[in-house]
Parts: structure tokens; C-alpha cells; sequence
């Protein structure tokens, strides 16, 4: 597999465009986002596990369901979410607008929200917004519409990727908005994949499930699932590859990719989390199958107390093992050793004496690995996520105002 430059439009058959049109208050950013295919695509979808799923994801949950679409219609500064009938109606006029706008019909149209909960869309701009980045649709605005995607973010998360399929060279491409109220099982965030290959729609599903849930599902930042979140993946079968139409070894090629870019879309909303100063990753081994390894990782992830410690650089491995011991898991605590690098805080379940030095100098790297091992078994997981500053606090704090 290659890394190539770019993200969506990287994909050959697929255009795209970001435009400011001021629904985000009191600036100019881009702000509203088209996708679209020139060749009818299968899809697929993840949505929020929210109840209160915002008026996209209703609309566009349905559009998965049909398998088939040619474009993503998204915009930021508001969510559309918690806004009743009106929110519904906004929504899918946002598809039919950009349907028309494309000589599309409406329910070939994903329609995705970011920002604000509780507030009703603009619709005089959205409308405006629809036509002026249909009329600029191109090749190369991938990287617009990145930017227009974007809230709290501070800056596009993009990547692209080549392989093969069959002897085919296939291209994957994405995007992805996200900063806070990032939290496993999906977060405020928001991405689009693009992929050139030919691969039926029921498989496509489960390849991105499966991808996704060790990816976009394994990061935090501050512990919210959000409204509005949601990864979609269009496949326009332009590569020409053999279609992969049950699982072998082009279905692994293509789902290893997948995970691939997910996996660094998913690291770079970690990466700009909100006020954050640190990149952590939590890998917890020794475990007896996978689900118990990835619920210790994310209880550890996501306390508040063992984030804050990272922000103060305090190896106070205490707050970990709290975390493990909190998760509902049974394990015998005198298996349990702890590592920051290749650096042992605890073993036996008990504190070793500890290279303070050594320890402060890990802390003081912008990137921390730490490495959990329970003993009970051989499996792992890994997740990622971010330290808890006084800026996250700051940001949060008049994000509305």
C-alpha cells in the first residue's frame, strides 16, 4: 500500500468544493462542503449511537439504506440537531437543493451537520452555498472541502492512499472533521471516504463497520457522543478490479486499506484535539479476546483523572490502574503491569521503584505510549486519545458564544 497525497479527490471520478457562505458566526471560513461521484456509487454508512440523532443523520441513514448515491451535501456552524419537524424538513431540502443543483435525485444525496445543537439551519445561505460550490465542483477541491467541514478544528484532516486489487491499482481516499466531544462509539465528528474499487454494497457495509470500530470507535477526547456523527464511504467501481463480491484475499486487501485510512483520519482528530498538548496511545495486552481488551483501553482513555494527569507530565500510574479496576471487568489485580514506553511504573499489580528522571523525560514528549498487561490471555487493543488541558476547558466553555 502507498500513501499518496491528497484525500477524497484523490479518487479518480469524484469532484468536490468548500465555500463560505456565513453560516458559522462571526467569520469567513468555508463553510458549507459538496461531494460528489460522476458515476453511480454503492455506499455505505455509521451513524451516531445518540438517541438524539440529529435531521442529517435521520436523512442520510436512509440514503445508506438504498445503497446507492452520487453525493455528500455538508455544512458547519450548525448542527441541525434537536430541531424537530422544521430540522427534517431543512435537511431534506439540503438534498433535494443539491440534487437539483446536480441533476441528482434527492435520495442519491448524504446530507451531513456539524456545530451548534438547537439552532435552525440558514436556509437562504445553505441555498446559496448548494449552488455556488456545485457550480465549483472540481477535481482538486478536495482540500476546500476539508476546510469547510471543519469547527473547532484547527486544521483539515486528509489522507489517500494506492494498492492493489487483483492486479488492479486501486485508489482510497478521505476526509474528516473532528476536535471535541470526541468519544468511542463514533464522536462530533464527521468523514467521507471515496474509493475507486468495484466491491459489492452488503460487503462494502461491513468492511467500513469493521473498520471503523477500530479506529473512529477507539479514540477520545473529552468522553461526549455527539448528534451528528457519521462515516460514509462511496465505491464507484472506476479501477475496474475483478468486484469483490464475497470475502477472500482482495476483501482483506480492501479492508486492511480501509482500516488503514481510517486508523490516520482517526489519529489527526486526536492529534487537534481541543486544547490538547499530548498524543496518547493505550495499548492493553494479555487480555482473553479482543471486546475485554478494548473496554479496558477505553476506560483508561477516557478518565478524566489519568488525562489530566498526562497535562500535568505526572506519572501517577495510580489513576490507571483506578481506571482498570472501575471498568467492569474481572481480572486479578496481581497480573497487572504497567509501562510508560518501555519504562515500568507497576508490575504484580504493585509500584516499582520508580526512574523519576526516566519518567519526566517520557512525559515531556508530545507523544506517550503506555502499555498495559493483564495476563489473563493473548489478546490486544489499542486506542488513542489526548490529555484534558485548561484550554479544553477555554474552548468549551463559549462555544456557542
Amino acid at each position: 500500500m502507498e500513501i499518496i497525497t491528497g484525500g477524497v479527490t484523490a479518487v479518480p471520478g469524484f469532484q468536490a468544493a468548500g465555500v463560505a457562505v456565513g453560516i458559522r458566526k462571526n467569520n469567513q471560513k468555508k463553510d458549507l462542503a459538496i461531494l460528489y461521484v460522476e458515476e453511480p456509487a454503492v455506499c455505505a454508512g455509521v451513524f451516531t449511537q445518540n438517541v438524539f440523532a440529529a435531521a442529517p443523520v435521520l436523512v442520510s441513514r436512509e440514503v445508506a439504506g438504498r445503497q446507492k448515491a452520487r453525493a455528500v451535501v455538508a455544512n458547519s456552524g450548525v448542527a441541525n440537531a434537536c430541531t424537530g419537524e422544521q430540522g427534517l424538513s431543512d435537511a431534506r431540502r439540503m438534498a433535494a437543493l443539491t440534487a437539483k443543483a446536480l441533476n441528482l435525485k434527492p435520495g442519491e444525496v448524504f446530507v451531513a451537520s456539524t456545530g451548534v445543537i438547537g439552532e435552525y439551519l440558514p436556509m437562504e445561505k445553505v441555498e446559496r452555498g448548494i449552488h455556488l460550490a456545485a457550480r465549483g465542483l472540481s477535481p482538486g477541491g478536495g482540500g476546500d472541502a476539508a476546510l469547510a467541514i471543519m469547527t473547532t478544528d484547527t486544521l483539515p484532516k486528509e489522507t489517500a492512499c494506492r494498492f492493489s486489487l487483483g492486479g488492479t491499482p486501486v485508489t482510497l481516499g478521505g476526509m474528516a472533521k473532528g476536535s471535541g466531544m470526541i468519544h468511542p462509539n463514533m464522536a462530533t465528528m464527521l468523514s467521507f471516504l471515496a474509493t475507486d474499487a468495484a466491491i459489492d454494497a452488503e460487503l462494502l457495509q461491513e468492511a467500513l463497520r469493521e473498520a471503523v470500530d477500530c479506529s473512529f470507535n477507539m479514540i477520545s477526547v473529552a468522553g461526549d457522543t455527539s448528534t451528528n456523527d457519521m462515516v460514509l464511504i462511496l465505491a464507484n467501481g472506476r479501477a475496474g478490479n475483478p468486484p469483490i463480491q464475497a470475502r477472500g484475499e482482495d476483501y482483506d486487501t480492501f479492508l486492511k486499506a480501509l482500516k488503514s485510512v481510517c486508523t490516520e483520519l482517526a489519529q489527526k482528530i486526536v492529534r487537534d484535539g481541543e486544547g490538547a498538548t499530548k498524543f496518547l496511545e493505550v495499548r492493553v495486552a494479555g487480555c482473553p479476546d479482543y471486546p475485554t481488551a478494548r473496554a479496558l483501553a477505553k476506560k483508561v482513555l477516557t478518565s478524566s483523572l489519568v488525562k489530566t494527569a498526562f497535562y500535568g507530565e505526572d506519572a501517577n500510574w495510580g489513576r490507571m490502574v483506578t481506571a482498570l479496576g472501575n471498568s467492569g471487568v474481572s481480572f486479578n489485580p496481581a497480573n497487572v503491569s504497567i509501562y510508560l514506553g518501555d519504562l515500568p511504573v507497576a508490575q504484580a499489580g504493585r509500584g516499582v521503584e520508580l526512574d523519576e528522571e526516566r519518567a519526566a523525560a517520557i512525559l515531556k514528549e508530545r507523544d506517550i505510549r503506555v502499555t498495559i498487561h493483564m495476563g489473563m490471555g493473548g489478546e490486544e487493543a489499542v486506542a488513542w486519545g489526548c490529555d484534558l488541558s485548561h484550554e479544553y476547558v477555554t474552548i468549551n466553555g463559549s462555544y456557542r458564544t
